[in-house]
C-alpha cells in the first residue's frame, strides 16, 4: 500500500518539488499545505494536480490554524507529514497528535546548529564539513531522531549563501530517499 504524505511549506518549496518528483510509488503526496497563502510552491502543486491547503495563522490564531491544518491533512487521507521549508514551529499538541509521523529536513549536521543561521554558524566555527539532516519532529526544536544525513564540504571561499546553495542540492538528493525509508518503517 502506498503511503499517503502531506507536505508543509512556507515558500517556493524546492524540497517539496524534489519529494514530489521522486515519489516513485513509495509514497503519494495527497496535499501540500502552507501557512502562507501566497507561497509560490502552492501554485506549483496545483499545476500538477496536487490539492493544497493554505491559511495564515495571523488571521485566525495558532490554535485555530493548527486545528484547520490537522483537519485538512486528515481529510486528504495523510498518514505522514514532511516539512519542506516550513518555517513555523508546530505546537506540542499538534506534534503529539502526529507523533512519530512527522519528518523535517534541517540544513546542518544535527545535533550541531539547531535553529536558524546554520551555514553562517558553521563557517564562523571553522567547520570543514557542513550538511543536512532529516529528522523525526518532536517537541524539542530540531531534537528528534536523525534518520539520514548528507555531508557537504565547507570551501575556503564559502560564505553563507554559497554554502547554503550546495547544502540545498544535497537536501534534494537526501530528503526523498530518507522519506521513502521513513514511511516504510
Amino acid at each position: 500500500m502506498t503511503a499517503k504524505v502531506a507536505i508543509l511549506i512556507s515558500g517556493r518549496g524546492s524540497n517539496m518539488q524534489s519529494l514530489v518528483a521522486a515519489a516513485d510509488g513509495a509514497y503519494e503526496v495527497v496535499v501540500v499545505a502552507s501557512d502562507r497563502p501566497e507561497a509560490p510552491g502552492l501554485a506549483w502543486a496545483l499545476e500538477r494536480g496536487i490539492p493544497v491547503f493554505a491559511l495564515s495563522p495571523k488571521t485566525v490564531g495558532k490554535p485555530a490554524y493548527e486545528a484547520a491544518l490537522d483537519g485538512a491533512l486528515r481529510e486528504a487521507g495523510a498518514e505522514w507529514i514532511a516539512l519542506a521549508g516550513y518555517m513555523r514551529l508546530l505546537s506540542d499538541d499538534f506534534v503529539a497528535r502526529w507523533r512519530g509521523r512527522i519528518v523535517n529536513i534541517h540544513p546542518s549536521l544535527l545535533p550541531r546548529y539547531k535553529g536558524l543561521d546554520t551555514h553562517a554558524r558553521a563557517i564562523a566555527a571553522g567547520d570543514a564539513i557542513a550538511g543536512a539532516s532529516v529528522h523525526v519532529v518532536t517537541e524539542e526544536l530540531d531534537g528528534g531522531e536523525v534518520i539520514a544525513q548528507a555531508e557537504v564540504p565547507v570551501l575556503p571561499d564559502d560564505d553563507a549563501a554559497t554554502l547554503a546553495a550546495r547544502v540545498l542540492e544535497a537536501e534534494h538528493r537526501l530528503y526523498p530517499q530518507a522519506l521513502k525509508e521513513f514511511v516504510r518503517r
